[in-house]
């Protein structure tokens, strides 16, 4: 499981994340519709005060987190199955 490890809010609804792994990238967040969950974004001061949670998540308040694979990978543009480890065929014993 990544981590988020270091976090800056951007303006228009963006966050840069880096990755207890290194990845580093913007997440845009502009094309979520303000209703709902996402009402509270209406209010741009509210947006900006996104933090890391205890688990390594983008959080906001106890209304709002989004985990840190998803984000990875929204940031990488890689799969599901590039978060799960490669099995080495050499460990494996018929």
């Amino acid at each position: 499981m990544k981590k988020i490890v270091a976090l800056k809010v951007l303006d228009r609804y963006r966050v840069w994340l880096r990755f207890d792994d290194g990845v580093e990238g913007e997440v845009d967040f502009s094309h979520k519709p303000r209703t709902g969950v996402y009402a509270p974004w209406r209010d741009p001061g509210y947006f900006s005060r996104a933090h890391i949670g205890p688990y390594g998540q983008l959080r906001w308040d106890d209304q709002l987190e989004f985990g840190p694979d998803s984000l990875w990978q929204r940031v990488t543009g890689k799969q599901p199955a590039d978060l799960a480890p490669v099995p080495n065929p050499a460990s494996t014993h018929a």
